[in-house]
């Protein structure tokens, strides 16, 4: 087994009778990418507060570096960066003076600083920008110089708090080659994200809802536990009357928005519906579908098999949990 990075056991946060984390488990090979999703409220800013040092656990257990979250606070924050999705350099200063800056807050060894600086300058893409003031960078650029600045003491693992939160694609993309650059070297990334197709990028996944972990594995993975449905892409003239008039329908589950159009989960596979697997059934639910809609006066204008997304693993998974009983 790799090395690890990070070890949760049990780990539990009450905040009087409220309780934020429910015995929560995990761990975190050294060098992966490990991705941290749950609607809001769910417990994930302060399982990762307690992980880095800034909240005291109520009960359980974790390490992080191999320093313990309850007794080390101290050396697992001198050992992790950090970065969130508000920005958090000074933009009154230039792009090498903000990397001189935090090179002195974090420690870096005086003689290891000119070394350290080249090496953001050129990971980042800033060389020929190192003397533009922060503030008139583009919000790709200020990120990369904002994750140069977080692991200029070379930390073992980094936490990265929804990083791309505001920024285009393409600025997305440049963002996560850097991630695999540095999983590959060996830093252990722990990422949350609230974009689905940022989720794929990771190794493993861990969804979260009311503190506890719901699922937890790689995105193939998560995406295999759908399996026993076939999933419909529907796009009507009136979606919002169309998934009212689904509702009931036997073999059909959840109805979600997706884009223009809806994804239908279908939980039946005895009938002839071409799949996003390979598998067959009977047409005849998508022509009681369409007659459905039809009655409603709806025209249907796309309806065919489509593989699963993460966004509809998520829907789905989160769907399940708020219809078990509390």
């Amino acid at each position: 087994m790799n090395e690890l990075a990070v070890e949760v056991e049990g780990l539990v946060k009450r905040f009087g009778s409220f309780t934020a984390v429910d015995r929560v488990s995990f761990r975190v090979a050294r060098g992966e990418i490990f991705g941290f999703l749950g609607p809001n409220g769910a417990g994930k800013s302060t399982t990762i507060r307690m992980l880095c040092g800034l909240l005291r656990p109520t009960a359980g257990r974790a390490s992080v570096g191999g320093f313990d979250v309850a007794t080390q606070p101290e050396q697992i924050r001198r050992n992790i960066g950090y970065m969130s999705q508000k920005f958090s350099l000074y933009e009154d200063l230039t792009v090498e003076e903000n990397i001189d800056f935090f090179s002195g807050v974090y420690g870096v060894p005086e003689p290891r600083r000119s070394q350290r600086k080249a090496w953001v300058l050129r990971m980042a893409g800033l060389e020929e920008r190192r003397a533009t003031l922060t503030r008139l960078l583009a919000g790709g650029w200020k990120q990369r110089l904002a994750l140069g600045c977080a692991i200029l003491h070379e930390p073992p693992v980094l936490f990265l708090d929804e990083p791309t939160s505001g920024v285009d694609p393409i600025a997305r993309r440049n963002f996560w080659d850097l991630i695999y650059q540095l999983s590959a070297a060996g830093c252990t990334i722990f990422v949350s994200t609230h974009y689905m197709d940022e989720a794929e990028y990771c190794h493993r996944l861990a969804l979260m809802y009311r503190g506890k972990f719901i699922a937890l594995g790689p995105p193939a993975e998560l995406k295999r536990a759908l399996g026993s449905r076939a999933l419909l892409y529907l796009e009507t003239s009136d979606p919002l009357e169309s998934m009212k008039a689904l509702e009931g329908e036997e073999t059909i589950g959840e109805v979600a928005v997706f884009g223009a159009g809806l994804h239908v989960t279908i939980s039946d596979f005895g009938l002839q519906i071409p799949t996003a697997s390979g598998q067959v059934a009977d047409f005849t639910l998508a022509e009681r579908i369409r007659a459905r809609l039809a009655g409603r006066g709806i025209l249907v204008r796309r309806l065919e098999a489509i593989a699963p997304s993460m966004e509809d693993v998520f829907v789905a998974m989160i769907e399940a949990e708020e219809r078990k009983p509390q």
